[in-house]
């Protein structure tokens, strides 16, 4: 067994908890703890993530991490914000379908990764009340662009008479989080679950078309 990896029941492999620590400062040594943050939630669970098994996943000592968060949650967090990816301008690719093909499977492919995976243990393991923080904080910046953009779509379709004029409402932009959030967790998120092309052919471009008489 090697001095950078030891293997536990199941395959996963950990950093030994002996590893010399490496000698990083500043950003180079958040990204090296938040990826160890985040890599430990989607192996091990959040129950099971302490501040020591990241320390030695990162290869750094435990005294790093305590002396800038008090508390795993205080690192997961900052983890989880320091990862989630900005959700970029909206797709423009001359037709409405095409567009909302887009924003779904940006979706789709952040929910997915491995950042999706942790965020998925957290909300698997915590009840409502401690999971809130990190639920307003996906909210704020994957759901809330996500339905900025559909808005955003929409509108420009709307312009173009490929949406029905009066059809962009809260609730129609929430049709596509709400419904991707609800098969991801209650039927697995497989890809016939999280089918961008069938999610807006068959769920939002009925609702939102012309009616043609």
């Amino acid at each position: 067994m090697t001095a950078e990896a030891r293997t536990v029941a199941g395959g996963t492999a950990h950093p030994a908890a002996d590893a010399a620590p490496i000698r990083r400062r500043g950003e180079a040594l958040e990204s090296a703890i938040y990826g160890a943050a985040l890599q430990q939630l989607t192996t091990d669970g959040y129950a099971r993530l302490t501040m020591e098994g990241v320390a030695a996943a990162a290869q750094t000592g435990k005294a790093a991490l305590y002396r800038r968060w008090s508390s795993k949650e205080e690192l997961v967090m900052d983890a989880l914000r320091a990862s989630l990816p900005p959700s970029g301008p909206a797709p423009d690719t001359g037709s409405l379908r095409g567009d909302l093909l887009e924003v779904v499977t940006r979706l789709r492919t952040a929910m997915v990764s491995e950042l999706g995976a942790a965020v998925r243990a957290i909300m698997g393991e915590l009840d409502h009340r401690r999971a809130h923080a990190f639920l307003e904080l996906v909210l704020e910046r994957v759901v809330e662009p996500t339905t900025a953009l559909i808005a955003e779509v929409l509108d420009r379709g709307t312009a173009r008479g490929e949406v029905r004029p009066g059809t962009v409402t809260p609730m129609v932009t929430d049709v596509v989080p709400a419904l991707m959030l609800y098969r991801f967790k209650m039927c697995g998120g497989g890809p016939v679950e999280l089918d961008p092309a069938a999610i807006v052919d068959e769920v939002l471009l009925p609702i939102v078309r012309p009616v043609r008489s």
